[in-house]
């Protein structure tokens, strides 16, 4: 259901992640193990949330931390419409049909 509101795969399922697990840190290549994605395409949507205040970042040495900016202001607006995106999905895959 929200991938009608956001259309790129590898920030949707960033958004997941982090909506979900606010305390979560990680750096790059956590996140592209995590959910089996493309480093390359992850580091340009963590930027793309970085620079819209979604994300938080700190650096430590050569690496970036990203984490959920708590005080991003539809946080808990967001957090609601990934848990009941992911319940329907859940509820429509246990399903039978015919």
């Amino acid at each position: 259901m929200i991938d009608v509101f956001i259309t790129s795969r590898v920030r949707r399922k960033i958004l997941v992640v982090f909506a979900k697990y606010p305390d979560f840190k990680t750096h790059v290549r956590g996140l592209a193990k995590l959910i089996k994605e493309d480093p390359g395409n992850i580091q340009r949507e963590l930027k793309r949330l970085e620079k819209g205040k979604f994300l938080i970042v700190t650096k430590r040495g050569n690496t970036s931390i990203y984490q959920t900016n708590k005080q991003f202001p539809i946080l808990k607006e967001l957090q609601s419409m990934v848990i009941k995106s992911q319940q329907l999905s859940s509820a429509g895959k246990s399903k039978k049909i015919g």
